[in-house]
């Protein structure tokens, strides 16, 4: 399959269109943003490593039956995904305090969520992602009320199916954001899923082992995620 022309270029990642109008192609660059954007970094081995760790991901999930866009990794930096009909919706479960909740609700970090929480946020940087409910996202037209049960159905699907790999090498995943898209009608997982856009920490020591590192300034980034990725048996 031929690749084209940039679609569109993220804070991380950049998307080609190719001779297939139902495909495209994704590259993982080694750039790396926080705070919506604001601080953005290269970091050497950054693409390549969540590339790979997101292909992973995407044929565990398919192996549970949770439709994605993935079809196939390219190169180190590159993979072939379905062109979706993205909704501008991001789907977050938590299953510990961390970030945003904690200073929304002034709880104490690393506190068990029990059940997980589930909450929408809208894809805006502009409005800083701000945390929309099921109204909102109906009555702008953003998605559709059966859209919506099958989302929050396939998250929660998603989060069983992860929270257990996890557990696997000995890491707690603490709360993820996801996105999904249209396919032929089809509700289907889309972007991506790395260290980028969840937490985890080890379960013992309750070391972070991704993007908070960046966050917080507290160094090796990319070799964490390379151990996040070893730890469940990848190699890079």
């Amino acid at each position: 399959m031929e690749k084209r022309d940039e679609l569109y270029a993220g804070k991380a990642k950049s998307v080609y269109t190719t001779d297939n109008p139902d495909y495209l192609v994704l590259l993982f660059r080694n750039d790396t943003s926080a705070f919506d954007g604001k601080r953005i970094e290269q970091l050497e081995r950054k693409g390549m490593v969540n590339n790979k760790f997101n292909a992973f991901i995407m044929e565990k999930l398919a192996a549970a039956g949770i439709p994605t866009h993935f079809e196939k990794l390219l190169s180190d930096t590159e993979c072939l995904v379905k062109k979706l009909d993205m909704i501008p919706v991001e789907c977050v479960v938590r299953n510990f305090a961390a970030g945003s909740i904690c200073r929304r609700y002034g709880v104490e970090e690393g506190i068990a969520l029990t059940p997980p929480t589930f909450e929408f946020f809208l894809k805006n940087d502009a409005l800083g992602d701000p945390m929309v409910n099921e109204y909102h996202i109906e009555s702008f037209g953003w998605a559709k009320p059966e859209q919506l049960t099958k989302m929050k159905e396939l998250t929660f699907k998603v989060n069983d199916v992860l929270v257990e790999l996890f557990a696997g090498g000995n890491m707690l995943l603490v709360d993820f954001k996801i996105e999904f898209g249209l396919f032929n009608g089809e509700i289907v997982l889309g972007d991506e899923f790395s260290p980028d856009g969840c937490r985890l920490w080890d379960k013992d020591t309750r070391e972070k082992l991704d993007k908070d590192r960046f966050r917080q300034n507290l160094g090796n980034v990319v070799e964490s995620y390379e151990l996040v990725g070893q730890r469940l048996g990848l190699t890079f």
